[in-house]
């Protein structure tokens, strides 16, 4: 069953520890600086079982501003907040920054409870009571109860278990299994175990045995033991604070901020679009390309922020952003962020990721900047299909397969093979390889095939007599250059169409026919005389050229192509052609002379031709070439059928 995790938000000193020791007896300060300096500094964990039969995780983050970077990692997978300000201080600076962290990271339920209730009188209580209420209107704490405790005689405790137990009655606890995943806040090495994970499962569900890949570096482990606070489980599910033993990993090889999830779920990217919200409290507008602290799931990035379509965010201003990170960041779709100054470090603004992996956006004149503007309201719409349309035709002729699109869309399993099938009947989607599942967008598609009709176009104008062009000489001219699946595709599309024809290795378009003119023509008939006429002492191609010395050197290449096509020449090499009535005649007799003697050499070839080296070598390979005769030492037989 899903868990529900509780977090706590507070200035440092208001009693945060205090009341989770008062709330389940559990003492979340582990570290020995914490104890003598009585400051939580790291992540603390505790557990409060409720009557409703569920058990609530509960997260203690540290309220000191110089460790707002674990309170953030704690964060980021509450649930509901337990806003915990101490009624002795009222509202301090780190209870509005963690406020505005809460705010950013989308909790959006919780309860505020005033601590250290003991030390107050009445009237003061009530003041700072009006206070917490003035400071969370327009907020989504603004209907939550206030209750006020005393951690130290433990009024006011029964009355915060009995709010949560009724909070998490209400909730729905139906989850998506989708993909595994789990931030990483902690990793270490027990004696005896291994290498050992915590975190909070953000998705999904996993089981012993089952592999783990961990994002960015793409590591792979397997999983050795499970345990939820404290207790050994063969299965963990979303919402659990868990602890994971692994195998195949080393402690060094994972760092805190790395992501555990299912093998294939994540695109790592140093690039993410995201929907900003600047906070009203900055002092100064937020510029393009600042560098900032980006804090997402458990992890800080150092990074930029380029603004699409201004230059300059005023405080309070909602923006679309594309951040460009030093290292790279496994995340999804509709995961949250926030963005801290880099110097001095102050919270100032966070938000949703909108694109886990987006190309470079250009921002630098008004047409990529409305153009941004179109596919951050895409974004915006959450129309699924516009979504997948905008992906594909991103990535162009290199498509995306179908589980690359589960990662970009965070939408996996069935929901997505439903969406899949019904854009690719309509025509919108092709698929171009149905063993990956690989995709390409029409339109793309559409651009190649006219990319090719024109080359075609162009080739036949250039080359009358020439019927086609190789596919893979046409393929090599195609910019920029594409894979021979999507090709193939094209090229059958083509001519299924009856736009273009393939004869063998060839292509050309279906109204191509060679056409010769007068002189052409004669050009033709007088070539292929002229090699009838000198049978097996043909002039070379040089010769030729000197005879018909009135055409261009094309023209008489694009004769030859013609004669060779007709099969009226053969070519055997670059400059020397014979015809093929002369090189049939001489293959029959090749063939009876082998069949009355055993064998022929070189020598006897000549005797039996008449030829020098010059003609007879190249014939004699030739032969051997179209497997009429096969080399054995320096003789030759027939090659048997």
């Amino acid at each position: 069953m899903r868990e529900i995790i509780l977090g706590t938000a507070g200035h440092v000193d208001h009693g945060k520890t205090s009341l989770i020791r008062a709330l389940t007896g559990i003492e979340t300060d582990r570290l020995k600086e914490e104890k003598q300096r009585g400051i939580t500094i790291e992540l603390g964990f505790a557990y409060l079982d409720l009557p409703c039969g569920h058990r609530l995780g509960i997260v203690d983050v540290p309220g000191h501003e110089k460790f707002i970077r674990n309170m953030v990692a704690g964060a980021a997978g509450m649930d509901m907040v337990a806003f915990i300000i101490a009624a002795d201080e009222g509202i301090m600076p780190q209870t509005k920054e963690h406020f505005d962290i809460c705010r950013l990271l989308g909790v959006s339920d919780g309860i505020i409870i005033l601590t250290k209730k003991d030390m107050v009188d009445p009237e003061w209580l009530e003041m700072v009571e009006e206070e917490v209420r003035d400071f969370c209107k327009d907020s989504f704490l603004e209907e939550a109860p206030v209750l006020a405790v005393s951690s130290t005689t433990g009024e006011g405790i029964d009355d915060v278990k009995n709010i949560l137990n009724e909070k998490v009655k209400a909730l729905n606890f139906q989850e998506e299994f989708g993909p595994f995943r789990l931030a990483v806040d902690r990793v270490f090495s027990m004696k005896g175990f291994g290498t050992v994970i915590t975190g909070t499962s953000l998705s999904g569900r996993i089981g012993l045995g089952e592999d783990l890949m961990f994002y960015p570096g793409k590591l792979l482990a397997k999983i050795r033991g499970i345990q939820v606070h404290g207790t050994d489980r063969d299965i963990v599910e979303a919402g659990h604070r868990t602890a994971i033993n692994l195998q195949g990993i080393e402690k060094e090889e994972i760092r805190r901020g790395d992501l555990a999830a299912t093998p294939g779920s994540m695109a790592p990217s140093t690039l993410l679009d995201a929907d900003l919200h600047y906070l009203s409290t900055n002092s100064k507008e937020l510029k393009n390309r600042t560098q900032v602290r980006v804090h997402v799931g458990t992890r800080e990035i150092v990074g930029r922020v380029v603004i699409m379509e201004e230059d300059v965010v005023l405080p309070g201003q909602n923006c679309n952003i594309q951040i460009i990170l030093q290292e790279a960041a496994a995340v999804w779709p509709g995961d949250r962020f926030v963005i801290r100054s880099y110097s001095p470090i102050a919270t100032i603004g966070g938000g949703v990721i909108v694109n886990n992996a987006p190309p470079k956006r250009k921002r630098a004149v008004e047409r990529d900047r409305k153009r941004n503007h179109e596919i951050f309201s895409i974004y915006k719409r959450d129309n699924v299909e516009e979504k997948m349309l905008l992906f594909l035709e991103e990535s162009g002729r290199k498509g995306i397969t179908a589980d690359q699109l589960a990662t970009r869309l965070g939408i996996f399993g069935k929901k997505l093979k439903k969406q899949l099938q019904h854009t690719i009947s309509t025509g919108k989607i092709l698929v171009i390889e149905s063993d990956s599942q690989r995709l390409v967008a029409a339109p793309v598609v559409e651009e190649l095939a006219s990319s090719i009709e024109n080359l075609l176009t162009d080739y036949h104008q250039k080359n009358p007599l020439k019927s086609g062009l190789a596919k893979e000489e046409l393929r090599s001219r195609l910019k920029p250059r594409v894979d021979s699946k999507l090709f193939t595709y094209a090229i059958n599309s083509l001519t299924k169409k009856a736009i273009v024809v393939q004869e063998g290795a060839d292509v050309r378009l279906s109204g191509h026919e060679v056409t010769l003119q007068m002189d052409e023509q004669e050009m033709q008939q007088k070539i292929s005389m002229l090699y009838k006429d000198a049978g097996l002492r043909p002039p070379n191609f040089k010769d030729v050229l000197a005879i018909f010395d009135e055409f261009s050197e094309n023209q008489i290449r694009q004769i030859f192509e013609l004669l060779l096509q007709k099969n009226e020449l053969v070519k055997i090499n670059e400059s020397l052609f014979f015809h093929a009535e002369e090189l049939a005649d001489l293959g029959r007799q090749v063939q009876e002379f082998i069949k009355t003697e055993g064998d022929i050499d070189a020598p006897r070839f000549k005797n039996l031709t008449g030829l020098t080296r010059k003609f007879s070598i190249p014939l004699l390979e030739y032969f051997d070439k179209i497997k009429l005769t096969i080399r054995v030492g320096d003789k030759r037989i027939l090659r048997k059928s």
